[in-house]
């Protein structure tokens, strides 16, 4: 099972979202996707806005049960040792997680900086980086091969307009149009994700 883990400051909005959203488009593949935050009240629930934008966003089934039942937690070294892939909301937040585990550099990146990035692999290009894994290599390591890929790109691809273009917006206690556009700015980063775990899982060994 492979295991991806979004962050966010409060673990209240955009991290929980984001984690959910991506539980709910690869059901069928059965991940684990957890979420934490770097700072504030631990076992805090959902905004209200936070979890109608849930709603409205098709989190359904066991993702949409957990909107109400989401209490947040503080990120620790220990939440970083097992995923595969760790998203966070902004360039301060990857910091953050850098400098508790520093090994885990290449799999960390905001989440619209996986949009920049994985933006410029084909479906073709990231099967090929999972299938160069082995006939024997486990979906988790075929992930793990695709993010390798997608972090490749790092110093290659174009950089963001203005380096805040790789950040989430926080939502929290602004109004619902915020909450609107946070969404909107985490949306190519999830979608890129599900490609990329999609392809990776459908490659074909060498």
């Amino acid at each position: 099972m492979f295991q991806i883990l979004t962050v966010c400051t409060g673990n209240i909005c955009r991290s929980p979202l984001a984690a959910m959203i991506l539980r709910t488009r690869l059901s069928d593949l059965d991940p684990a996707v957890t979420s934490a935050g770097t700072r504030g009240l631990a076992g805090a629930p959902m905004t209200p806005e936070a979890q109608r934008l849930a709603a409205e966003l098709g989190v359904a089934g066991v993702a949409g049960a957990d909107a109400a039942a989401h209490r947040s937690r503080y990120l620790t070294e220990e939440h970083l040792s097992v995923p595969d892939l760790i998203l966070t909301m902004t360039r301060d937040h990857r910091r953050h997680v850098v400098e508790l585990a520093p090994a885990r550099m290449r799999s960390t990146f905001t989440v619209r900086e996986f949009a920049r990035l994985a933006g410029d692999l084909s479906d073709d290009g990231l099967r090929a980086a999972a299938s160069a894994t082995g006939s024997e290599a486990d979906a988790v390591t075929a992930l793990r091969a695709a993010v390798r890929a997608v972090a490749a790109r790092r110093g290659i691809a174009d950089p963001p307009a203005a380096p805040e273009d790789d950040d989430v917006i926080d939502p929290y206690r602004r109004p619902w149009a915020t909450y609107l556009l946070s969404a909107q700015q985490m949306a190519p980063g999830l979608a890129e994700v599900e490609r990329v775990v999609r392809a990776a899982s459908s490659r074909r060994p060498r």
